[in-house]
């Protein structure tokens, strides 16, 4: 198998791709990077600046879960309904998922269990304030009548998939946001910034997770 559990600093799991040799979350905290890139400088820094019956995010690489499950919980905790899409071609296998340690109690166990293991290209109510969308559709495919507020761009680093993080796939991103809509990622990369901007998003460089220097957040205000 190319693919293997690691343990993170935090003490935290997260994935190694042999072929790719590359993780999918920080070795410094995936749990960590999850909550500071996506939580906190994407949904909780949306909910400040508007307000809505319910929030939509669209991610970019389910990989193993993290986003969504930690999504669930916030959604949960804070009685805000969220619409839940998760591209992924190449989903994790049953081996893997279901050894993965983000849980503390078998409620969490079976919250994370079903954003693995309910069923794909439908909408799912995984709870009173979450549901999940799961589809295998490259981003490049994917299309959508309603807009989203806010993505999850979690793909592999620009040096191991430069196509997904192509200037076509931005522009991509930029249109599936409502104005105001927010796309947060843990990469700092030049290049990546100057496609954002190209893209119409206005550029934001924060604090990164874990001690990494810096991540990035688009907003679209056009």
């Amino acid at each position: 198998m190319s693919i293997k559990i690691i343990t993170t600093e935090d003490g935290s799991h997260s994935l190694f791709d042999e072929e790719l040799n590359e993780t999918y979350h920080s070795t410094r905290g995936a749990r960590g990077e999850s909550l500071h890139v996506f939580i906190k400088e994407g949904l909780e820094h949306w909910l400040s600046q508007n307000q809505a019956d319910e929030i939509r995010i669209v991610e970019v690489g389910l990989g193993t879960g993290l986003n969504a499950f930690l999504t669930a919980q916030f959604a949960e905790q804070q009685n805000q309904k969220i619409h839940f899409t998760s591209l992924e071609p190449f989903p994790i296998e049953k081996e893997i998922f279901e050894n993965l340690n983000y849980y503390e109690s078998e409620d969490e166990r079976q919250l994370l269990m079903e954003i693995h293991e309910t069923e794909w290209e439908k909408e799912v109510e995984i709870s009173k304030n979450f549901k999940l969308h799961k589809t295998a559709t490259k981003l490049e495919r994917f299309s959508t009548s309603t807009p989203f507020n806010i993505v999850y761009f979690d793909a592999f680093a620009p040096s191991k998939q430069p196509e997904v993080w192509s200037l076509e796939n931005l522009k991509k991103c930029n249109s599936l946001l409502q104005n105001g809509g927010v796309l947060t990622t843990y990469s700092a990369q030049g290049q990546f910034k100057r496609n954002l901007a190209e893209a119409g998003f206005e550029v934001e460089t924060l604090q990164g997770a874990m001690g990494k220097k810096e991540m990035v957040r688009g907003i679209k205000n056009q």
